[in-house]
């Protein structure tokens, strides 16, 4: 069974605060938009597709108790709190195509439409993201898998590497790059994990660690400066990682330390793939260089559970994300519908939107 991340029945919503984990299992109550704002602003949710589902969810208990006196009320009332909720993590496309998602489903509806049937629907809407997620998930993970066993020869089973924290604790449930994983690991076709610790935020060591450790997964922590030692010495069969947006050209936003993965895994030949649902591709930006890459507090850099672990006034740059070039990505981008060249992504994606 794995990790639960977030907690909701209509008018509830907790979600767990991953700032306490490894040591503490706590969920905090989200009560409006701006718990939900805050709560991933602070990083006690954190994961692209777990943003956009907790903000999602933040607005439905928000609105649930509410009387809308007419049909506009209700829709301006949801465009503005939706303005904000994409404001909390900018480089993470997820929250920002729920938003385009959920006004486009309220301007959909007739204009005459009763404010109460509106809010009604408005909230079965935002409710099914929690089992699309999980779905889109698990097919992540099988064709992932799949892909992975008919490609990489002369390997019983598989020796994977991946960054930051993908699974449970990042979505609604079963994991992105940690369900390729996952899905590994349950058709026994899964030797180990190496995590990283991903600094400066440790996802890894606190929350990659933790699931795999709870789900008796074999794995070994290491730190973020050892994975190209051990790409030379641990016979690694590939890398997997998420992503936070995935851009036309096949470039991909993830999490600070991605980018020199892949420039590792290239040089000692080893398939890169990003694992990421089509809410994390944005077809609108023709490039990495166009991503606008979060930049957080020096505080995150200089302090460890509020020790200094560098001296006072330090000068410091700590951007939350790089951008991995396509030509890096070796092995695929996996969605839930296949796994992609990076450089037919975008012909792949158009087609099947085209389609809905």
């Amino acid at each position: 069974m794995s990790l639960q991340a977030i907690k909701y029945s209509r008018g509830s919503l907790e979600v767990l605060n991953q700032l306490l984990l490894p040591n503490e299992l706590k969920y905090d109550e989200i009560c409006k938009v701006e718990d939900g704002w805050s709560a991933i602003r602070s990083m006690k949710v954190r994961g692209a597709p777990a943003i956009a589902i907790v903000g999602a969810l933040s607005l439905a208990v928000e609105i649930f108790p509410m009387t809308f006196k007419t049909f506009e009320d209700l829709s301006s009332f949801v465009r503005e709190k939706l303005e904000y909720l994409k404001t909390a993590r900018p480089t993470a496309v997820n929250m920002t195509e729920a938003a385009t998602s959920l006004n486009k489903f309220l301007a959909n509806m007739p204009d005459n439409t009763e404010p109460e049937k509106a809010k009604l629907n408005l909230l079965e809407k935002i409710e099914s993201m929690l089992s699309k997620d999980i779905a889109d998930n698990k097919a992540i993970g099988k064709h992932g898998a799949c892909h992975m066993i008919e490609n990489i020869e002369s390997k019983e089973k598989l020796r994977i590497l991946t960054h930051c924290n993908t699974g449970s604790l990042a979505t609604a449930g079963y994991g992105t790059a940690l369900g390729v994983i996952r899905k590994l690991h349950e058709i026994d076709k899964l030797d180990h994990v190496f995590c990283t610790e991903t600094r400066p935020y440790n996802q890894g060591s606190r929350l990659t660690a933790y699931e795999l450790v709870f789900e008796e997964i074999p794995a070994t922590l290491i730190a973020d400066s050892m994975v190209s030692m051990a790409m030379k010495l641990k016979d690694i069969s590939a890398v997997v990682v998420g992503a936070d947006r995935v851009v036309a050209n096949g470039d991909t936003a993830n999490k600070i330390g991605t980018y020199q993965l892949a420039i590792s895994a290239k040089f000692h030949s080893i398939p890169f793939y990003v694992a990421a649902p089509t809410t994390s591709i944005d077809l609108t930006l023709n490039s990495g260089k166009e991503i606008e890459i979060e930049e957080r507090v020096a505080k995150e850099l200089t302090l460890f559970q509020g020790i200094s672990i560098a001296p006072h006034n330090v000068n410091c740059w700590n951007p939350a994300f790089d951008v991995t070039n396509s030509e890096l990505i070796t092995g695929g981008i996996i969605t839930e519908f296949g796994v992609f060249s990076p450089y037919d992504l975008k012909a792949k994606i158009s087609n099947l939107s085209h389609k809905k």
